[in-house]
């Protein structure tokens, strides 16, 4: 399913952690999580701004019960930064075809790897991953020490990762598979046009998203690296920073 504005927008692609949401376990911000479904209510009965969908390295079921809060009702999100298409029209997930039996085995054997190194030191992996590996520790300095040895632990035995920290965690994520290939996979299924697409994130790995779009924004808390990238840095953090991007859009 498409969809299309009167507005220079037909879509915005979000990042969930550090945008929609802390990164952190601190609580969402509901009230202002409600202001993105009203939104999102209104651009599907007015066609008149942009339908605001996911893209998230969070499992894809916490970015199906996202998109169900924010009333995404029409477009794919994405979520394992990349590894799945979630559509909530037809509600049905699609791991992305490229990733084989084989890169799954890679998967398995480097979580197993990864969990008889680190578990004695409190290092756990985040639950729900279906084609990565993502690491948490409380330390997040530990857990940022010890990101060079998991690298060269993983391609010394050839196994095809990409290595990247977000605020909190470390993403072992198949290399082939990233956010720009999941939103190619979007526009795929809904002809879409990447000239008339917007994106919001606040990481390095979100750079695959300012490369698939014509517009591309942060809020202030975005890593300094990725708003070199930005078209907008809004002046203000996470969610409220994401509706303040959302007014400029509707202002473009």
């Amino acid at each position: 399913m498409s969809f299309q504005s009167t507005g220079k927008f037909d879509l915005v692609i979000c990042d969930i952690d550090g945008c929609l949401s802390p990164e952190s376990h601190a609580p969402i911000n509901e009230s202002a999580l409600s202001r993105i479904a009203e939104h999102n209510r209104k651009a599907v009965v007015l066609s008149d701004r942009p339908l605001i969908t996911l893209c998230s390295g969070r499992p894809i079921s916490f970015v199906e019960a996202m998109c169900r809060f924010i009333h995404n009702t029409k477009i794919p999100c994405i979520g394992e930064n990349g590894v799945w298409l979630y559509a909530p029209a037809v509600n049905v997930f699609e791991m992305d075809s490229a990733i084989t039996n084989e890169h799954l085995e890679a998967v398995h054997d480097a979580s197993k790897l990864l969990r008889e190194k680190y578990q004695a030191s409190g290092v756990v992996e985040q639950p729900g991953k279906s084609a990565a590996v993502t690491l948490y520790h409380p330390d997040t300095e530990y857990l940022r020490s010890i990101m060079p040895e998991i690298r060269a632990e993983l391609a010394d035995r050839g196994w095809p990762f990409r290595v990247s920290m977000t605020w909190f965690y470390i993403n072992c994520d198949l290399q082939h598979v990233n956010k720009a290939t999941g939103i190619a996979r979007l526009f795929a299924k809904t002809d879409i046009d990447p000239a008339r697409t917007a994106a919001i994130g606040d990481t390095l790995a979100d750079k695959f998203m300012a490369d698939s779009v014509s517009f591309f924004a942060c809020p202030a808390n975005a890593d300094p690296e990725i708003q070199k990238s930005a078209s907008y840095v809004s002046p203000y953090d996470e969610i409220d920073g994401v509706l303040d991007i959302l007014r400029k859009l509707d202002g473009e």
